[in-house]
């Protein structure tokens, strides 16, 4: 069932809502990356020993999937606008704490609070685009969030390292505060209530349940998260292993990985521009076959490359930017696809999208870079597997249901 109505309407330009959202869901990724140019200032300033510090980052990394699965939900009930501004507001106190705290132990504890909060932001923006607009304008403004959206990680690192080469390494949570606290009041004021209250879902543990149980045991949504989230570590991969992809096997400094993260955005805003000017005239399933075509066919001439050619930064790097601009080009379809398969649910549906790609982010992160990272074939041979993984989720959801995203929506 699809709901092809949009609930309130946007009377504003498209561009702004766009940045809006954008900037709600940069927020996750920006409290990582600009922090981690920070991770020599802060162990000095708390004598904390490495281990310590990759328990700040991972005790971000589990409480913000672990709190995606509830983020959503709790907007189906309590409408989008209060779990966002919650959420801010915790995240901008938990930043504060940060740069106050005095031991490593207070720094994990105002880290994980971070995380919990941080992920409300992406996960109900994406409901709030599908509460708004109807199909084709929604795909157009998902599109233009993951242009913005590709920004984040060229300007989070580049404040982060200045920040804590000029001034103490507090400056960094000071400024993620900052961030909150005028996101907090642009949201505040500018973002409406998109979900009416005779459309929220009562919130009673049963009845969440058998909401979690009934998209759990539903073989589209679990095949569409996959087909989405999956294929994205294929880029990620890259990122992960990049002191190795970049130092090591490219033999960059530091100061010139800057062109390979450049490169990934570019790809990224290019296919999330076509994405948009492909909405409302190309039917989802084809846009989103024309984006695995394209990474399949640059996974395997990447391969290629690797296994024939020695490692050089002429070529190495330009098929991670192609392949994701294929990732880019498609993800925006297929999560309108997602939303769109319980129309009651779709914060729910949002926060279950979201648990299904941080579970996979953090699986390859800890598992598959690590094995992956002291060859460039390998990464080449990861980076083709994980894709594979999303590809045959669509070939079989594609065959298994062929009316699924069959027609052009207006």
């Amino acid at each position: 069932m699809q709901d092809h109505s949009a609930t309130v309407p946007w009377r504003g330009p498209l561009w702004a809502m766009s940045i809006l959202l954008a900037l709600l869901g940069m927020l996750g990724p920006f409290a990582i990356d600009t922090y981690l140019p920070a991770f020599p200032a802060i162990a000095r300033g708390l004598d904390a020993t490495p281990l310590q510090m990759q328990q700040t980052l991972s005790a971000y990394l589990f409480a913000f999937a672990f709190m995606a699965l509830f983020h959503g939900s709790l907007s189906d009930s309590f409408g989008r606008r209060p779990v966002v501004l919650w959420g801010l507001s915790m995240f901008t106190l938990a930043s504060a704490g940060c740069a106050l705290a005095p031991t490593t132990g207070w720094l994990i504890f105002f880290r994980t609070v971070q995380g919990l909060s941080a992920g409300g932001g992406i996960v109900v923006s994406r409901a709030v685009i599908r509460d708004l607009f109807p199909p084709a304008q929604a795909q157009r403004v998902m599109s233009q969030v993951t242009i913005f959206f590709g920004v984040a990680p060229a300007i989070a690192p580049m404040v982060g390292g200045w920040l804590s080469e000029h001034l103490p390494w507090q400056s960094v949570f000071w400024f993620l505060t900052g961030v909150g606290a005028t996101l907090l009041l642009t949201i505040w004021r500018a973002l409406p209530e998109s979900l009416p209250g005779h459309k929220r879902q009562p919130l009673r543990l049963m009845h969440l349940l058998q909401g979690y149980g009934s998209l759990i045991s539903n073989p589209r949504f679990i095949l569409l998260a996959l087909a989405s989230g999956v294929p994205f570590n294929g880029m990620f991969l890259y990122v992960l292993a990049a002191p190795a992809f970049l130092g090591q096997h490219l033999q960059l400094q530091p100061g010139q990985f800057f062109w390979f993260f450049m490169i990934n955005i570019c790809g990224i805003m290019g296919g999330a521009w076509v994405s948009g000017r492909m909405a409302g005239r190309v039917a989802p399933k084809r846009q989103i076959r024309h984006g695995f075509v394209i990474m399949v066919t640059i996974s395997v001439v990447n391969l290629g490359a690797n296994l024939l050619l020695a490692p050089s930064v002429w070529w190495a790097m330009l098929p991670i930017g192609i392949y994701s601009f294929g990732w880019a080009l498609m993800v925006p379809v297929v999560t309108l696809l997602v939303l769109d398969l319980v129309p009651s649910r779709r914060g729910m549906a949002s926060s279950l999208q979201m648990f299904v790609g941080s579970t996979a982010n953090g699986f390859v992160a800890g598992v598959v870079a690590p094995l992956a990272m002291h060859s460039t074939a390998w990464l080449a041979f990861a980076s083709l597997l994980l894709m594979s993984i999303g590809l045959a989720a669509w070939v079989y959801l594609h065959r298994r249901w062929p009316e699924l995203g069959r027609h052009i929506t207006g």
